[in-house]
């Protein structure tokens, strides 16, 4: 492979990287591509002696790194809200979301009931997440819906609910959830679920719930 070959691999590679970035929801995430998009378009700035083009990458690897840094030491404010099931707020919302909630959980169909537990995670003040789950008994909840808004999708409201204790003080000890797409298994096993040996149409997850640490 020739020098020149190697150089306009890492100039090809630098734009998949920036335009991945533009297409990221997740704000973590466009940081993170945008980053690595900067650092390698940066390299190949010193590589052809493009200096123009490495001043602005440093520079744009300095903003991408300044503002990862804010996001991930920042503390943020979490807090549940439950919703009655009549709350037109609750309504809007599923309906404004609903091609989204329909592709990550296509099996999801929301049907008031007494035994529902509904539930909005706000994170500082925003209502950023939305927590639907059967009461099958005292300790035990059936998983409905667990649904963040584009650019709260990090994991940290699913850690606030499952591992921080949130569901733990309503009493639960347990939740269980038949998966219905690769996208909310993955998601779902992230967060500590495992396979349950409960029979039923797709695979059956279950997450045991403590105390906060």
């Amino acid at each position: 492979m020739t020098a020149s070959t190697l150089h306009l691999i890492i100039g090809y590679l630098g734009s998949a990287f920036v335009v991945t970035s533009l297409a990221m929801r997740s704000i973590v995430r466009l940081r993170i591509v945008g980053l690595a998009g900067a650092v390698t378009f940066t390299v190949y700035g010193v590589l052809i002696d493009a200096w123009p083009v490495v001043l602005t990458n440093v520079v744009i690897v300095v903003i991408h790194a300044h503002f990862l840094r804010e996001i991930l030491t920042a503390k943020e404010y979490f807090r549940v809200l439950e919703v009655r099931q009549e709350s037109q707020y609750l309504r809007y919302f599923l309906e404004n979301h609903r091609d989204e909630i329909r592709a990550i959980w296509p099996g999801f169909s929301f049907q008031p009931s007494h035994r529902l537990l509904t539930l909005f995670i706000l994170r500082d003040l925003v209502p950023a997440g939305l927590f639907i789950a059967e009461i099958e008994d005292e300790e035990t909840i059936c998983l409905q819906l667990d649904f963040a808004i584009p650019g709260y999708r990090d994991f940290k409201i699913g850690k606030y609910l499952y591992e921080r204790g949130t569901l733990f003080e309503r009493g639960f000890r347990r939740v269980v959830v038949e998966t219905g797409s690769d996208s909310d298994e993955d998601y779902l096993r992230r967060l500590g679920f495992r396979t349950d040996g409960r029979p039923g149409q797709g695979e059956v997850l279950t997450r045991s719930l403590q105390p906060a640490g």
